[in-house]
């Protein structure tokens, strides 16, 4: 009897498609293969195996691909994303087998010159200095020769063509140097070694021979203040990890990926490790993927896609800053990286640490009912003492008129750089205002694809829409009543607050840390080595200086306007405000001096702000549990929202109607909705929300499936987006 393969193929499908095995083609489970879809060949997974005496009409797989096979526990978390997620098996499936087009560009040749036996045919005096430093017969680059020689470009050009040199390819550098887990380092506090001893009870792997007591599985959640030294303490336990012979997976929001964290794992393994993210491509990124497949890469370090590679032994998983939301995708698969990573675990059979020095409230419950460990930290590495925070009462210490920053932050951040120290101004909103409108016509700035203003980014002349990307130039007169010298732009952003730093701190070195300024992440980088090297004075930033750099000579942090956060629907709007300024103050005083922290706020007596003032956050924990669990709300109930679209707006709202007549709510169930979403219109959709809460115990996937088959059937170009354990509310 012929072999029938159900072959998953990474497309929007739930169900996989049968194919006959051909004569002498042996597959396994897992093997990625190419098969025949209508009219052309297209890759695949083999998800199940079959002997039958049908299958004469079925068309037969292509052949196996040169590419590693999924393993059980891939397969595993795959249909476990799609059964959670209620996406389409096969979209999940495209999270993991990840092999674009672009794996068959070729990677970037690297070129290298080097002095050759020839003299040049026409000594000059760049010439010579070239030749001098090229004498010792090393590699360099020829930016690097031009410029240790302090000559330009040209002239290492043009001994290139006399012959005096040559290029050499070089090969590529590795993707996957080995670390050495014993690599001398720093000595631990007592407090981090007891938290090392700790985290490790329980590991199948760390334990000795002869302990019968099983292993403890559990993910640990390693909580500790900022600067309290939690990655210390999680890379010794990646360091027992590769002592095992196993691999260790490193989770961080992408924009943590910086040069300065990368060091710091160098400084304990001897290397950097083998990094994973958007700006790796073509054949570096599928020989990282090979890597790690092969068991070659012990440690990866990487945004949450890093989470679906295929590892070949994976012993651990952490993940850092576990509370970031940019650990939730929020278009196609809604994901959360963090929750994936603990069902990674668990189908691996391997420990997971979860860590933070402001743990999400949905962590902090899970290791009170003892699902998880807990490891505490609660006190900074070296006994450095955690930064006094005060609060300013905008309604008392108004900024003059036009500005922002009020005059007890200015005179603060004045005598911080006269003792030579750096000052931080925090404020969450990019580009220069967030409005734009006309004196005198009243007329306002929208995005044309969507119901937001355009928010000016005066260093780049343009009004840029922070939803879809869409810009155009900043007018010299109103575009509606033609008038001249009447645009003005209301509110501050991290631009404008540089323009008044300026003004105000002159001759000051100024750095401002966006992310959405030219040169992209490698420049954002850059830019943070040097704000760690002390090479600028005042710091303007927005949420990315919060998210665990470590900034030795900072002793100071503005907040400009606490409240941003506190005034909007989302039922974790306390709980978020609370963690980012937790974290922005948490910057100061991490060297050697002590640091201070200055909150501007109109609401000094809102919970959020007098918990941080206090620096009891046990107490706004407690307070932010109970509420939750009055309110029924996450992790004490459980969440999904409907977000449904279409470019026509009576027809999205017509079709979120019909869904909330056919929902039948059982008991333990509420339907919300629909209702117009806050943003009602992005990228030319117009956007209705639907919310379903329910208490703990219900099977929530299951009704939203009854649901959506007893809803009317999705037509034209509407859409239906389901998002379980929604963490936008937009």
């Amino acid at each position: 009897m012929p072999s029938v393969a159900e072959i998953l193929i990474p497309l929007a499908l739930d169900t996989p498609y049968s194919y006959v095995v051909p004569a002498g083609l042996d597959l396994a489970l897992g093997d990625v293969v190419q098969v025949p879809l209508g009219p052309r060949e297209i890759v695949g997974v083999v998800w199940s195996l079959a002997e039958t005496a049908g299958g004469s009409n079925l068309r037969p797989v292509t052949g196996r691909l040169p590419y590693p096979p999924l393993s059980e526990p891939l397969r595993s978390l795959v249909d476990w994303i799609a059964r959670y997620t209620l996406a389409p098996k096969g979209s999940a499936l495209a999270m993991v087998l990840r092999l674009p087009d672009e794996a068959n560009a070729a990677e970037t040749i690297r070129v290298a010159v080097r002095i050759t036996d020839k003299p040049p045919s026409r000594p000059t005096a760049a010439r010579t200095k070239v030749l001098a430093v090229a004498a010792d017969g090393a590699l360099r680059g020829k930016s690097a020769l031009a410029k240790e020689a302090g000559v330009s470009l040209s002239v290492v050009d043009g001994l290139i063509d006399d012959g005096a040199l040559e290029t050499v390819a070089v090969e590529p550098e590795p993707v996957a140097p080995r670390p050495d887990p014993d690599f001398p380092r720093t000595p631990l506090s007592p407090a981090q070694g007891e938290a090392v001893d700790e985290l490790l009870t329980g590991f199948p792997w760390h334990r000795p021979p002869a302990d019968a007591a099983p292993a403890d599985l559990r993910p640990v959640l390693l909580e500790g203040v900022t600067g309290s030294g939690k990655t210390e303490v999680y890379f010794e336990a990646v360091a027992a990890c590769i002592r095992a012979g196993l691999q260790a997976l490193i989770l961080m929001p992408e924009i943590a990926l910086t040069a300065q964290f990368l060091d710091r794992f160098a400084a304990r393994f001897g290397v950097r490790p083998a990094a994973w993210h958007s700006g790796i491509g073509g054949k570096r990124r599928e020989r990282l993927r090979a890597a790690v497949a092969e068991g070659e890469a012990l440690v990866v370090v990487g945004a949450r896609s890093a989470l679906f590679l295929p590892f070949a032994r994976l012993g651990l998983i952490v993940v850092d800053e576990e509370h970031e939301t940019a650990y939730k995708q929020e278009d196609g698969v809604h994901y959360h990286a963090r929750d994936m990573a603990v069902v990674r675990g668990r189908l691996e059979g391997c420990p997971v640490v979860l860590t933070s020095a402001t743990p999400a409230i949905e962590t902090r419950v899970n290791a009170a009912r003892g699902r998880y460990r807990h490891v505490l930290l609660p006190e900074r590495f070296g006994g450095r003492q955690m930064p006094d925070i005060a609060a300013i009462d905008m309604r008392r210490d108004q900024p003059e008129r036009g500005r922002f920053l009020s005059p007890p932050l200015v005179n603060a951040v004045k005598h911080t750089l006269e003792r030579g120290e750096q000052a931080l101004l925090f404020l969450n909103r990019r580009g220069y205002a967030p409005l734009t409108l006309c004196r005198a016509c009243g007329h306002r700035y929208q995005c044309k694809n969507c119901s937001t203003w355009l928010v000016e980014h005066r260093f780049r002349r343009a009004l840029v829409c922070h939803q879809c990307g869409y810009a155009e130039r900043r007018p010299e007169a109103c575009t509606e009543c033609g008038t001249f010298d009447n645009l003005t732009a209301c509110g501050p952003g991290v631009e404008r607050i540089a323009e008044e730093a300026a003004e105000v701190f002159p001759g000051r070195r100024i750095v401002v840390l966006s992310s959405d300024f030219p040169g992209g992440a490698e420049r954002l980088r850059q830019e943070l080595d040097a704000v760690a090297a002390g090479e600028c004075d005042v710091v303007i930033g927005t949420q990315l200086v919060a998210k665990g750099h470590n900034f030795p000579f900072l002793t100071l942090v503005g907040v400009l306007d606490a409240d941003i956060g506190l005034t909007s629907g989302d039922p974790r709007a306390a709980e978020r405000t609370f963690q980012l300024l937790q974290q922005v103050t948490g910057r100061a005083g991490r060297g050697e001096k002590p640091g201070r922290a200055l909150v501007q706020t109109y609401q000094p007596d809102h919970p959020v702000i007098a918990a941080l003032l206090s620096g009891d956050a046990e107490r706004f924990y407690q307070e932010e549990i109970q509420a939750r669990e009055a309110a029924g709300l996450p992790p004490f109930g459980r969440l999904a929202a409907l977000i449904v679209s279409a470019s026509d707006r009576a027809v999205a709202e017509a079709h979120g109607q019909a869904l909330a007549r056919a929902a039948d709510p059982p008991e333990g169930v509420m339907v919300l909705g629909p209702a117009e979403a806050p943003l009602a219109l992005v990228r030319g959709r117009y956007r209705f929300r639907l919310l379903v809460k329910t208490e703990r115990n219900v099977d929530l996937q299951g009704y939203l499936r009854a649901w959506l088959v007893r809803g009317p059937k999705v037509r034209g170009n509407v859409r239906v987006a389901i998002d379980v354990d929604p963490q936008s509310f937009l």
